[in-house]
């Protein structure tokens, strides 16, 4: 193909972890980024508006500028000059992806802007993503859509992160409480320990392997299958309003975890309702459907 001028690409939220899958398994859910890259002559200029705008920058720091020049330095063929537009629906600092979804809309538009096919270069995307995440499991999810599974080699190897998508049971509603306030992953991976109890290890192991089952093909098992001992209970000082939250949802029988490194709680409903008598104060209810297309590129 050739180089196009200009690329818009469409890039969903995710939730990470999904209880005992810590950086293994993900889920994309129906709330989008968009961005626009046009070719320029020289220079570089970053509109954003939605969420982030006036505090993320707007130069080369910009995740999506930093994923594309990351991009182009594997495939080569990077413009002169850029115009990025950004319009942005997913929470910043929420635990629904937001960066890892700013790096893949940047890396599947340098690669096409390079003139490769963006399905051919996943695995190009997942690298750049997965790379400036530092794992695979909400990158993956964003460009691939669906339910996944993600991993990683060890060393610094060129295929060095992995993920496989799985196709998430249709009977799945996801319900995201955002919470009003920002964590950050640094500061709740700060808390987790370096060992844990070998019964926890083992515990967390078996629920991770029950919740690729309940996620694509036994749902009325989700509410055993996001049991996790590895981490949610050691970051529970970072945000004790969404763990109370996660517990009084259990206990009326909603599978709940914390999305990602939270604040957020996802709810795993059948029909996109919670508990009427459920006391969510302090956070926004949205029911978001799966997404199992994941990134969308357009060429203008």
């Amino acid at each position: 193909m050739g180089r196009p001028s200009e690329v818009r690409v469409r890039v969903p939220a995710s939730s990470a972890n999904l209880g005992p899958g810590f950086d293994a398994l993900g889920l994309a859910l129906g709330l989008y980024d968009e961005i626009e890259v046009s070719v320029a002559a020289d220079g570089l200029a970053v509109d954003v508006g939605g969420e982030g705008a006036g505090r993320v920058p707007c130069d080369e720091g910009h995740l999506v500028v930093k994923a594309m020049r990351t991009a182009w330095n594997i495939v080569g063929d990077a413009p002169s000059g850029l115009r990025l537009r950004c319009r942005n629906a997913i929470p910043h600092s929420r635990g629904l992806g937001s960066s890892a979804a700013a790096a893949v809309a940047g890396a599947v538009a340098a690669v096409v802007l390079a003139g490769r096919d963006a399905e051919l270069e996943r695995d190009t995307v997942l690298q750049v993503a997965a790379g400036m995440e530092g794992h695979a499991d909400n990158a993956a999810a964003s460009l691939l859509g669906g339910f996944v599974l993600a991993w990683e080699t060890p060393g610094n190897t060129a295929e060095r992160f992995h993920a496989v998508r799985l196709d998430a049971h249709p009977g799945i509603r996801p319900v995201a409480l955002v919470a009003g306030t920002e964590s950050l992953t640094s500061t709740t991976r700060g808390l987790l320990p370096e060992r844990v109890p070998l019964v926890d290890a083992a515990f967390t192991g078996s629920r991770t392997a029950l919740a690729v089952l309940a996620f694509t093909q036994r749902p009325d098992l989700l509410l055993p299958a996001t049991e996790d001992r590895l981490h949610q209970g050691y970051r529970r000082p970072a945000y004790p309003q969404s763990a109370d939250l996660v517990d009084a949802l259990r206990e009326q029988g909603v599978a709940a975890a914390i999305s990602g490194a939270g604040p957020t709680v996802l709810a795993l409903t059948g029909d996109g309702t919670l508990p009427s008598d459920l006391a969510v104060d302090g956070f926004t209810v949205l029911p978001l459907p799966v997404d199992n297309v994941g990134a969308r590129v357009e060429i203008g």
